[in-house]
């Protein structure tokens, strides 16, 4: 089974470019199952219904987020009634929505987590106790785990590799926009990379009107961010994972620009 995780899709024009080009991403990676982290995928950030529900209907089978999930209020009861959409799990109970998912793909009930990162980030629950709590509350409900690991620190989200090692299928990175050149496979069989990227305007940073990037850092001073228009990207990776042991065997970054 190939699994094809799109990053941080960013904006009106990410969303879509995305939309537009996924079925065709899945046809050309023979992907069994998309799943896209979409919390920055509204008009600004956060995620709206209107785009989350254009990104399911256009060939993405899950989608994930990360701390700017709660920027749009609407999405709230939108968390709660649709199953296909996740939020970080180690956010409190009383959050609306649900912190992974179960999905039936080819036969296969496929768990995708999303847990938030805590090194530079906000304080929440510990994100390595959380992935425990999960994949041991579901033990026998699934056959193969996936986590979108949201997290600022590369080395936080080299650890979650190495520790969920041989527990789930895949561990991939998000949130900082930049896509990293480690995709590789774990000792114990999963596969990993630090970020899978971006999918949003290629002039820009990290997805934002570029003098506006550089206008909040030269200054210092408090800047209105636009999100940048023009040619897009999609950056992701790809994991092949064998059903029968739930292991990764092919794990690769790529890139498509329009």
């Amino acid at each position: 089974m190939k699994i094809l995780c799109i990053g941080d899709i960013v904006g009106v024009s990410g969303t879509a470019y995305a939309a537009a080009n996924l079925w065709a991403l899945r046809r050309e990676h023979g992907a069994d199952m998309v799943v896209c982290n979409a919390e920055n995928c509204a008009p600004g950030n956060g995620v709206d219904i209107e785009s989350a529900q254009k990104l399911l209907a256009s060939g993405a089978d899950v989608l994930t987020a990360g701390n700017h999930i709660w920027q749009k209020k609407e999405i709230f009861p939108f968390l709660e009634s649709c199953r296909d959409i996740v939020r970080p799990a180690n956010y409190p109970y009383t959050c609306p929505g649900r912190g992974y998912t179960i999905k039936n793909i080819n036969n296969f009930r496929v768990m995708v987590i999303n847990i938030s990162g805590c090194v530079f980030m906000e304080s929440l629950d510990h994100p390595f106790l959380c992935a425990d709590k999960i994949i041991e509350r579901e033990a026998g409900r699934f056959d193969f785990a996936l986590l979108d690991f949201h997290a600022e620190a590369t080395s936080e989200k080299i650890a979650m590799g190495r520790y969920l090692d041989g527990r789930v299928a895949a561990v991939w990175g998000t949130h900082t926009h930049v896509q990293t050149s480690d995709a590789c496979i774990l000792p114990r069989c999963t596969g990993y990379i630090t970020d899978i990227g971006m999918s949003g305007p290629v002039d820009s940073v990290i997805g934002v009107k570029t003098d506006n990037a550089v206008q909040k850092f030269v200054t210092r001073m408090p800047v209105r961010f636009t999100p940048a228009e023009g040619a897009c990207k999609i950056e992701g990776a790809c994991f092949e994972i064998n059903t029968d042991s739930g292991k990764c065997t092919g794990a690769y970054a790529f890139r498509h620009v329009g």
